[in-house]
């Protein structure tokens, strides 16, 4: 624990005489530079030569005291390694590092798009990819996970937005818009609306765009993943599931 001492100014009655500011210098040292007042060799020869006095030095303006803190060992679990001394005072929020984020240490999940809803997957998947379910959450960093969809082609919507929603492409040219109802592009490029969905709930951005490639969507039961061994996508919303 650091202690401050604060510093007072003199007062003009104490300036010339035996002041908290200046004191004797012992005999045949070289007064010291304040890096307050700047040196004091000038003023301090100059008293010398006029008033006859002995040569002065300049004190410190305030004094620092420094105290180990040492934590118990049974408690040095709670801390980094940098911290075994004690805690880091100026630093106190917490912000993820390399090691807690590594790809390879990412969860793998998976989830059948048999009759669920479009939009309240889409949300379901995006959160994960996020990490917005851990209590590690970080806005500015990949805390996520890989989501896995299989039976991209069987995927719902409510209403009738298999014949009144549109999906819109560009070719770039002067007249190449490309427009399609939901029904021509799940029965043409199934992926492709699942993939749309998902990216519209993501950042905008260099991390928006490393999110979405966590998300991997297949057409049909099977997909190339089963080393990362996937478990189960969590989902709370129960409206997800068509009722038949």
């Amino acid at each position: 624990m650091a202690v401050v001492v604060p510093w007072r100014a003199p007062s003009a009655s104490s300036s010339s005489s035996s002041g908290p500011l200046l004191r004797p210098s012992p005999a045949g040292r070289t007064p010291l530079a304040s890096p307050f007042l700047g040196s004091s060799h000038g003023r301090v020869s100059l008293v010398h030569s006029v008033m006859k006095a002995p040569s002065l030095t300049v004190a410190r303006p305030f004094q620092v005291r420094c105290q180990e803190a040492v934590i118990p060992k049974e408690q040095r679990w709670m801390f980094e390694p940098s911290q075994i001394d004690g805690p880091d005072i100026w630093n106190k929020t917490w912000y993820p590092k390399a090691a807690d984020h590594e790809n390879t240490k990412k969860t793998w999940y998976i989830v059948d798009a048999t009759d669920k809803i479009l939009g309240r997957l889409a949300s379901t998947i995006a959160i994960h990819i996020r990490g917005k379910n851990l209590a590690t959450y970080t806005p500015s960093v990949d805390m996520g996970a890989y989501v896995i969809v299989v039976n991209a082609e069987k995927i719902a919507v409510s209403g009738k937005k298999r014949t009144q929603k549109l999906y819109r492409r560009h070719s770039g040219r002067p007249g190449g818009m490309k427009v399609e109802t939901f029904d021509q592009l799940q029965k043409r490029i199934p992926e492709r609306i699942v993939e749309h969905a998902v990216r519209g709930m993501l950042p905008k951005g260099r991390l928006g765009r490393t999110l979405f490639t966590h998300l991997k969507v297949y057409k049909g039961p099977d997909h190339p993943h089963q080393a990362q061994m996937p478990v189960d996508l969590p989902i709370r919303d129960r409206r997800v599931q068509v009722e038949k």
